[in-house]
């Protein structure tokens, strides 16, 4: 998007600067439509569990400034193509769940839409729709007649969500090889619904959503716009939303408000910057200023990520919370302080084997424990699963401290001289 002129509308200015733009059908024509009038754009979710992940927060964000900018956002929930299952990614069919499974899953990940978005009446409110309304009741036969006609089979091979599925020699059923089909319909349908005219998503959508473009302008003779965002992976390579442990889940049920600032609190250096124009609503200038500093100082950037990130899911009141008790955890003089703890000067960092260390802290009784423990996911260092023995190194160090758990209820701390 380096080449694109400067963008007239709020909307796109605000996706380019904070780093949502990978491709664009028609970005040029968008940003003319979104400075003259208001628009109503989409993203959808498959309802395959009862939370979305992390995974999906790049999304949601864009929903978010779609709305902010003055313009209608509708979370459209998979209820029909839950039932189908996205190739986009994937080696395996997906388990196919029930209606009533469905239905509980949207329930349950609306509770997070609400933390993101205003629903409600009028050309600005927020809309969280279902495509089992329409795609429940079509019938077969005249839904092909009526719409496969307009998509080809040499063209469905090409896009990456059949063509690396078929690459990696995993069987794509019927079933699966649909999907395209019905997600272009959903444009088409709420094009016709709610004059929607932006379908928004990941780069692994690209395929899909054009196929949408352009059913939209073969059906209905209307020129709608398709935006995708970078694939996003940290620095490291690991998948954004992943931990040691699984998934950053977004209700709290599943995945605590104070491991969740954690989850943030542990980002890597080089992302920080990127993570707070992504994942927090902090001004740009404030993001670079807090990307600029260095050494120790980019802790406090990212204590300042994990706060905002949290607040905007659970509440601020929570985000404090999380904030005060990593804290009283990590730093000297709260619960830290009564907290088993051990010494290790700074000069044995990179040559002391993290085994010992737990055992210096009374955490384990045996190398032999602290290996089961390490086995079964259950020794952490700075509550991140510990996959396999190593030495305590300095990247282990947060403010002169190294916490040590075994589960979520025995803890200790290194305290580094």
């Amino acid at each position: 998007m380096a080449d694109t002129p400067a963008f007239k509308s709020d909307f796109m200015r605000v996706l380019e600067e904070r780093g949502f733009i990978h491709q664009a059908t028609n970005a040029e024509g968008l940003d003319e439509r979104a400075a003259k009038e208001t628009l109503t754009g989409y993203i959808g979710f498959d309802a395959t569990a009862s939370s979305l992940h992390a995974g999906s927060l790049v999304q949601i964000m864009m929903l978010y400034w779609l709305q902010q900018t003055g313009h209608r956002a509708i979370a459209l929930m998979g209820g029909g193509t839950t039932k189908i299952g996205d190739p986009s990614g994937k080696d395996t069919q997906r388990q196919l769940l029930t209606n009533e499974e469905i239905d509980a899953n949207i329930a349950s990940i609306k509770t997070v839409f609400e933390k993101f978005l205003t629903f409600g009446e009028g050309d600005k409110g927020a809309v969280m729709a279902n495509n089992a309304d329409w795609l429940d009741g079509l019938e077969y036969v005249p839904f092909l007649r009526e719409y496969g006609v307009h998509f080809t089979i040499n063209r469905m091979l090409t896009f990456d969500s059949v063509k690396l599925r078929l690459d990696r020699e995993s069987p794509l059923t019927f079933l699966e090889f649909n999907y395209m089909l019905m997600q272009a319909y959903d444009f088409h349908e709420l094009y016709n619904r709610y004059g929607c005219s932006l379908q928004m998503g990941g780069s692994d959508q690209w395929g899909n959503i054009v196929n949408g473009v352009e059913l939209c302008r073969r059906k209905d003779s209307a020129e709608v716009f398709g935006l995708t965002t970078p694939l996003l992976t940290t620095s490291s390579g690991k998948k954004m939303g992943k931990t040691e442990a699984g998934a950053v889940w977004l209700n709290a049920d599943l995945f605590s408000p104070y491991d969740y600032w954690q989850y943030w609190r542990n980002t890597e250096d080089a992302d920080v910057s990127r993570m707070l124009a992504l994942f927090t609503t902090l001004p740009m200038d404030e993001v670079n200023r807090l990307a600029a500093l260095g050494g120790s100082e980019i802790n406090d950037a990212k204590k300042i990520l994990a706060t905002e990130a949290t607040a905007m899911l659970h509440g601020r009141g929570e985000a404090e919370s999380a904030a005060a008790t990593a804290a009283k955890t990590f730093e000297q003089g709260g619960i830290g302080g009564d907290l088993p703890s051990v010494e290790l000067a700074k000069a044995d960092l990179g040559e002391t084997p993290l085994i010992d260390q737990f055992l210096a802290a009374g955490l384990c009784s045996s190398k032999g424990e602290a290996r089961r423990h390490i086995k079964a996911g259950a020794l952490k260092v700075n509550d991140k699963a510990v996959t396999a023995e190593r030495n305590v190194d300095a990247n282990d160090v947060i403010d002169g401290i190294v916490k040590l758990s075994i589960g979520k209820k025995k803890h200790a701390i290194i305290r580094i001289r």
